[in-house]
């Protein structure tokens, strides 16, 4: 049965027995604790912590999910993966324990005819947790499980969270029995590779708070109401029902090993290493599609970084096994052409997915070839100083500058006979992840206990936004935090953070900043509001200080924004979408966006683009934007169903959660978006827009600046000012400044070549002089000294190499001379044949000057150039050089 199959099967059989049919959430987490979905249930998270109600109660989905703990595992074992479908139903305080286990049998176990997997009964195995006797009697007398094939395990194995604070409960595991041939008998409390876990049904009737591992966190109640949330992993069930070892010879990954095989020549199975590498390319290859799809683009820091890490691992690996051009563009066809058959929009979006995945792939190749350099000057120093370890720090540079996989260091080191200092890398780069880690904490969730506004929801609902139609209104205080904790009233100098039940305050989200004001109590208090943040789901938070008076809970009051500037806000977010939609029409639909920022008369947009776009397309683009506002087209915003909005072709945001109603903001028959921010009214308001110019931001991403209305039109008046002072410096017309001035520049340009021709001619001009002046150290010819400040590192080595030249073959000779240019010490040296015969090479002597120098340096033994930071010990240099000479003469 083939994996599309397989999902179909499960949604259907959930449908047919009354759950909601959910599709698959993006796998970029809409949940400040996750960098990306790693379970079935995330999506689902706010439905059984109680925060948002859910659409039914009873739900099913198939949810992509990543996980990323133990990439450098995966392809070493056949078990590990980072990307994986969980198939999941879902039970919103409606059927429990009973319920569910009845389903997970019938499903199972019933033919293929009739809708089932058909699995044989006797070949599954429960397991419960410790002391969870209902769930055992359940499957013992009411499914009928003999009481030799259920067994109980501890919280390590049986109690069920995310890892992080949020839901738990204990839970019951079916197991599959694969047979003898994989081990010994005895059920899964004896061997889990034999028995294989294929559902978890998990109990959840409990919240956890913060812990260590999977057994050292607390209890901290029981949840709203009791919830059933399952889960199936796809590909487990696909490598039994297709009869295969593993999930890596499932449908899925098992067409992307036979493309490998194709574009490599190397067979799966005919090596130990060679299978790895085969099982990384398959895995990590479909995760960055998937990834892609989704609206990930490769980057330094968080989704991106996962991106990056895994994709380089693909191409590293597909290199180990012979590839010496690009292959991404074949493995990524691969994984849509089979993927597409059950997330249909990785076909749409192919020829995005690709254009990302190739520039990344370029990228990396690039920055391969830029740090192997690095990678052997390390090699070369450690081995100068009698090392056999590269330091930690070296591989540390080569994986944040240059992408370089820590294996492949490893690798790369150890054929030239080194090792790695592992430990001191691993530590850089926990120190970095530590780093990473709280700042996003910080940046997401602020000061304040989630629970906090939590409390505040669960008591006063969520927040009604009226800004759409007011910029003020009446409203009553229903929450008050101070510091960050839940307060009855606040004084003035306070800093206060206020949930009103209703507020035509904007909380920042989908680009747009947060609206800025006053709110004031009929008491005459009066709060200057900063920001406003939506913490919670439906909860607008309002952060500022207490002016004047004091502030209590339940006070009546009257909010109001700042108009002027959330007007000239609403005229940068129309803006963006009429950037956003000629953008596509320029470049086409890559150019999808991939965030944006959008402040008072000004914006940023993202996009994907693999290459810098044009000026004169960018100017075609602004062209577009302009020609809109003086056509006066309406902006309009209507709320419709999801399939209705794209129906109507409405642009939706990579990235963002959706529910089934969205609000779709139409410019015209220009442009129309999913989006909750606010709008002008007429693209007349807009006035003008300004594209400031465009730029990378990552790989496969560009970003557009620009400004609007008032803050347009000034730029504009400046650049008109500095035309004119131009004009008067050249005496020409506005239309001859660029022939003018690219005329002067021209002629500079030649006059800095003649005065550098002329310095070097005079620098050559020495290169007899010193030839003849050299010392002879023990027989050798040492030409050692200064040029005149100021000479370049290229006529310097010309000068060394001419000076070498002078002297006779057959003399050992030593050129080493000195420089400072840009405040900054230079040196080149070379050696002879003769020389390097007597163990003077150059490499040692220019180490030795650079390390006096407090630099360093490195080359060939014929010639090597090295540098510093102290132009002050140059003289020191230069004897050590001479010392060393002797030393080694």
């Amino acid at each position: 049965m083939e994996s599309a199959e397989i999902r179909r099967r499960w949604l259907s059989f959930f449908e047919e027995r009354g759950h909601a049919v959910v599709p698959s959430a993006s796998l970029i987490a809409d949940d400040p604790t996750l960098l990306l979905v790693n379970a079935g249930m995330v999506p689902f998270k706010p439905y059984f912590l109680g925060e948002t109600k859910p659409p039914a109660p009873r739900a099913t989905s198939v949810q992509k999910c990543v996980r990323t703990p133990d990439i450098e595992e995966v392809g070493k074992t056949t078990r590990h993966g980072t990307f994986f479908q969980m198939c999941g139903n879902f039970s919103f305080g409606d059927y429990f324990k009973e319920g569910a286990i009845k389903y997970a049998w019938e499903l199972l176990t019933s033919s293929v005819a009739d809708g089932g997997y058909g699995l044989e009964p006797e070949k599954l195995w429960i397991t419960v947790y410790l002391d969870d006797d209902e769930a055992e009697t359940i499957w013992r007398d009411v499914i009928g499980v003999p009481a030799e094939r259920i067994q109980r395990l501890g919280k390590k194995d049986n109690f069920w969270s995310m890892g992080v604070p949020g839901p738990c409960g204990p839970c019951s595991e079916i197991n599959y029995d694969r047979g003898p041939e994989f081990g010994v008998e005895g059920g899964p409390a004896v061997n889990d590779e034999r028995y294989v876990e294929i559902w978890n049904l998990v109990f959840m009737q409990y919240e956890r708070g913060a812990g260590d591992g999977k057994e050292d966190f607390p209890i901290l109640g029981d949840l709203p109401s009791k919830n059933i949330d399952t889960g199936l992993g796809l590909e487990r069930l696909a490598m039994i029902l297709q009869g295969v070892q593993n999930m890596y010879e499932t449908d899925t990954l098992r067409v992307v090993m036979d493309k490998a095989t194709e574009l490599t020549g190397v067979q799966y199975g005919a090596a130990k290493d060679t299978d790895v590498s085969m099982r990384v390319v398959a895995d990590h290859i479909r995760t960055s599609v998937m990834l892609i799809g989704d609206g990930v683009t490769p980057g330094n820091e968080g989704r991106g970084y996962v991106l990056r890490r895994i994709m380089r691992r693909a191409i590293r690996n597909m290199r180990l096994m012979g590839a010496t051009g690009p292959v991404v563009q074949d493995l990524v066809d691969v994984v849509i052409n089979t993927m597409g058959q059950q997330y249909p929009e990785l076909v749409t979006d192919r020829k995005r997915i690709e254009t990302v995945a190739l520039a990344e792939e370029a990228a990396f190749l690039k920055a391969l070839k830029g740090g192997t350099n690095i990678l052997d000057t390390a090699v070369t120093e450690t081995k100068a100083a009698g090392g056999k370890v590269l330091s930690g720090d070296k591989a540390f540079l080569l994986h944040d500058t240059w992408g370089f996989p820590i294996d492949l260091t490893l690798e790369m080191a150890s054929e030239q006979g080194l090792s790695v200092d592992e430990a001191g890398f691993r530590r850089l780069m926990q120190e970095q992840r530590d780093r990473a880690k709280a700042d996003a904490k910080a940046k997401k969730t602020g000061h304040a206990d989630v629970s906090s506004y939590r409390e505040i929801a669960d008591t006063a609902g969520a927040t009604e936004f009226t800004g759409y139609a007011t910029n003020q209104g009446e409203s009553t205080i229903v929450g008050l935090l101070v510091n960050g904790v839940s307060a009855p009233a606040a004084s003035e100098g306070d800093e206060v953070e206020v949930v009103l039940d209703r507020t035509p305050f904007y909380a920042e989200g989908g680009g747009q900043l947060a609206d800025q004001g006053r709110i004031k109590l009929d008491t005459g208090a009066i709060i200057n509001v900063r920001d406003v943040q939506q913490p919670v789901p439906g909860v607008s938070v309002h952060k500022g200080s207490v002016q004047v008076g004091e502030v209590t809970v339940g006070a009546s009051a009257y909010a109001a924004i700042d108009g002027k500037r959330r007007l000239a806000i609403a005229r940068a977010h129309s803006a963006t979408h009429l950037t956003h939609q000629a953008l596509r029409d320029a470049l086409g639909p890559t150019a999808a966006q991939a965030g944006s920022e959008n402040s008072p008369g000004r914006f940023r947009f993202d996009f994907g683009s693999p290459n810098a776009v044009p000026g004169s397309v960018l100017t075609d683009v602004e062209q577009k934007i302009n020609d809109v506002l003086s056509r006066e087209l309406a902006v309009t915003a209507e709320i419709m169903s999801i399939d209705e909005a794209k129906k109507q072709g409405a642009i939706a945001e990579f990235g963002e959660k959706y529910g089934e109603q969205v609000r779709v903001v139409t410019i015209g028959d220009f442009s129309k978006e999913l989006c909750g921010g606010t709008h002008v009214g007429n693209t007349s308001q807009l006035g003008l827009v300004k594209l400031l110019g465009e730029s990378s931001i990552g790989s496969g991403v560009r970003r557009v600046e620009a400004l609007v209305g008032v803050d347009a039109y000034n730029f504009l008046a400046k650049e008109h000012t500095v035309v004119a002072q131009l004009q008067e410096l050249v005496k020409g017309r506005p239309e001859e400044l660029p022939e003018k001035i690219a005329a002067m520049l021209g002629k500079l340009k030649d006059a800095e070549k003649e005065i550098e021709k002329f310095r070097a001619e005079k620098v050559l001009q020495a290169a007899a002089g010193l030839a003849q002046n050299a010392q002879d150290i023990k027989g050798v010819a040492l030409v050692v000294g200064t040029v005149p400040d100021g000479t370049g590192a290229d006529d310097l080595r010309k000068l060394v190499l001419d000076v070498r030249g002078r002297i006779p073959g057959d003399r050992p000779a030593v050129v080493a001379l000195f420089t400072t240019a840009n405040d900054r010490p230079l040196t080149v040296i070379a050696t002879n044949e003769a020389a390097r015969e007597r163990g003077l090479k150059a490499g040692d002597l220019v180490r030795t000057a650079a390390k006096t120098l407090g630099g360093g340096g490195g080359g060939k033994p014929d010639v090597a150039q090295g540098g510093g930071q102290n132009p002050a010990a140059v003289p020191e240099a230069i004897a050590a050089v001479e010392r060393l000479v002797v030393e080694t003469a």
